[in-house]
């Protein structure tokens, strides 16, 4: 739906989470255009700088790079996120009832929105469920309904499907699907068996993710109420620093161990725990260098992204990464090779040109204040 709103920054806005929320999206809508990809090809490929750009892409399997944390950020900020969005509908009158309807159709939105994104990748009819926004369609529900309870009983409840997939993936007994943290082999392979009729072959992706990583989400929304709170700023960075460190040793401390290996396409609990951890301490930061010590001029860039979050995630990996970057790429690459341009410079303007598009896209849905939500 269209909605029309004021994007001038007011006073007392959340301008970290703002930021927060822009700078992740602006870094997959990047991806969306192969930029990262590009950043490790030849010349760059055996450099110094490919090791630094690989760390924009998933690790094959037991270990952590920055680009393991673009979805749990994306997650925990949905979940930040949500105790505002709730204040602002009961400050103007909604029943809580009305709000409940309105989360689950935004879920069934999410959920179908996932889906089709597989249907487009694969070009035809498919029900898979590994994106992010089918993630997010479980996780947001799960995280709303405990929403209203004490902070304890939502992180005890955190904990407990942190537990509860240690127990399932540690104790399934099915032939061929009892190797805990052996790629394709383990309970959330199976259970894409169940949900989908296949597995996510080579990849080692399960779309049982949803139920650690609806961790995420839960943190998220606790952060968000003790942001909302009447606690002191430097009080407020203090329990988000205290939190973050914590889990996060927690996390790599199981891996260092070898009890829990850090896995991200199956979210062991150690991924979780550490990426959480990442999570909460960038908020924290962001927090604190914006909101707290009001350097905010330079995110605005990021703002423009961040505000048409969930359109511009589509459009990148629709019409952006179907079309737009191999319509940009017939005029990019037909002027340039008249200079003889490398191949690595074409696909670096090529990708460097699609998403200044893209970003300008944002720009104008922003300057026309047109908030596309679901």
């Amino acid at each position: 739906m269209n909605e029309k709103s004021d994007y001038r920054f007011p006073e007392g806005r959340l301008l970290s989470l703002d930021f927060f929320r822009g700078i992740t999206m602006f870094l997959l809508v990047a991806e969306g255009t192969h930029l990262w990809s590009v950043l490790v090809q030849e010349p760059v490929s055996g450099t110094i700088f490919e090791s630094f750009f690989q760390q924009f892409h998933h690790h094959p399997w037991n270990g952590l790079r920055f680009w393991d944390l673009i979805q749990p950020f994306f997650m925990f900020i949905v979940g930040v996120a949500m105790p505002f969005s709730y204040a602002n509908r009961i400050k103007r009158g909604d029943s809580r009832s009305s709000i409940t309807k309105h989360i689950i159709k935004r879920c069934i939105i999410l959920l179908a929105f996932g889906v089709a994104l597989h249907c487009g990748y694969n070009r035809k009819l498919v029900w898979e469920l590994w994106n992010v926004l089918s993630q997010l369609s479980v996780t947001i529900l799960i995280a709303y309904f405990l929403m209203r309870y004490k902070w304890s009983v939502q992180i005890a409840v955190s904990i407990g499907l942190l537990l509860l997939t240690e127990v399932l993936y540690r104790s399934f007994p099915v032939e061929g699907f009892n190797q805990p943290f052996v790629k394709d082999h383990n309970f959330g392979s199976w259970m894409d068996m169940i949900l989908m009729g296949k597995i996510n072959n080579g990849g080692g992706w399960v779309a049982i993710n949803c139920i650690p990583t609806a961790a995420h989400t839960i943190w998220g929304v606790v952060a968000g109420q003790l942001l909302q709170s009447a606690k002191k700023p430097s009080k407020k960075v203090q329990l988000l620093v205290v939190s973050g460190l914590i889990i996060l040793v927690a996390g790599y401390l199981l891996d260092w161990t070898s009890v829990t290996p850090i896995i991200k396409r199956i979210s062991s609990s150690s991924f979780v725990l550490a990426s959480g951890g990442w999570a909460l301490l960038v908020l924290a930061f962001s927090y604190w260098f914006i909101d707290i010590k009001k350097i905010n001029r330079w995110i605005f860039p990021f703002i423009v992204v961040g505000t048409n979050s969930i359109f511009i995630y589509l459009f990148s990996n629709t019409v952006g990464g179907q079309w737009l970057n191999g319509f940009v790429a017939i005029f990019t690459h037909g002027i340039l090779d008249w200079f003889n341009t490398p191949e690595f410079i074409l696909n670096l303007i090529t990708a460097l040109s699609v998403l200044a598009i893209e970003w300008l896209l944002c720009f104008y849905l922003f300057v026309k204040r047109i908030l596309l939500r679901v």
